[in-house]
């Protein structure tokens, strides 16, 4: 594993004031992911995240970095065309690529040296499927960070095994899959969900259903549920070497290079 970082009070300070959680712990893994992508070429999935410009701001460092949205109209970015600019910083944009991100059709192998994902991947039902495309065409360094369950809306769910992502790779599930419709209704917790509070439980969970019944449109639903250590095995399933990890408030964070 990478060696930690030593910070100086001053270089302490400095990550603090650009809205990093105050501990030394997290100040070391955002030093290691800017150092790590610093100056390089770089794909975004989703985006773009207000953590990769403040808790782990890597933008301010990144050399380029293109988005890929799965549509051109989604429910988080709104309308965004392929082509047109994605304005991640002020005074640093890329383009915008519309592809699904599990197997990124139309992107050159090697064509990235990074990859970036926030509160993403579990959005998607083959998660092994988009860790290996996303290796395909970015044969460098994974930035990826993952809702951490007991402080979201997926706190009464079960983790996912990585077997069961193993299970849904081999059977090549796609993003129609529905397999946890039933546990997503049932068991999200609706005070957690910003837009469903002050609703009464069953009409919560009547939205809940109807946006997840058309998750290939809306892709608004968690497949699968993480903790740190199935977030580990999952990357190094999907052919990573874990650099380092942390565990914050909402979030699973890990940096990873490709082995």
């Amino acid at each position: 594993m990478m060696r930690p970082f030593t910070l100086c009070a001053a270089g302490l300070r400095s990550l603090r004031n650009r809205g990093l959680i105050g501990t030394v712990r997290s100040a070391n893994f955002a030093m290691q992911c800017m150092l790590a992508i610093r100056g390089k070429k770089g794909l975004e999935i989703g985006g773009p995240s207000d953590l990769f410009r403040r808790t782990v701001p890597v933008y301010s460092v990144v050399g380029s970095l293109d988005n890929c949205v799965f549509s051109t109209e989604t429910i988080w970015e709104g309308n965004r065309a392929d082509g047109a600019r994605f304005n991640f910083l002020p005074g640093k944009a890329g383009y915008n690529r519309v592809a699904d991100a599990v197997d990124l059709g139309g992107f050159e192998d090697s064509e990235y040296d990074f990859i970036l994902s926030c509160h993403s991947l579990e959005h998607i039902a083959n998660p092994i499927k988009a860790l290996k495309n996303w290796r395909r065409i970015a044969p460098g360094y994974l930035v990826l960070i993952l809702p951490y369950f007991r402080d979201t809306f997926d706190q009464f769910r079960p983790v996912t095994t990585l077997n069961h992502m193993i299970s849904d790779f081999e059977g090549n599930i796609g993003e129609d899959d529905l397999t946890h419709l039933q546990e997503v209704v049932e068991l999200t917790d609706l005070s957690r969900v910003e837009l469903l509070r002050g609703l009464a439980p069953e009409e919560g969970k009547a939205k809940v259903a109807e946006m997840s019944s058309d998750n290939l449109r809306y892709r608004s639903m968690h497949h699968h549920v993480f903790d740190q250590q199935n977030t580990i095995e999952l990357v190094q399933y999907g052919g990573y070497r874990v650099v380092t990890s942390l565990v914050t408030t909402c979030s699973i964070c890990v940096l990873a290079k490709l082995t």
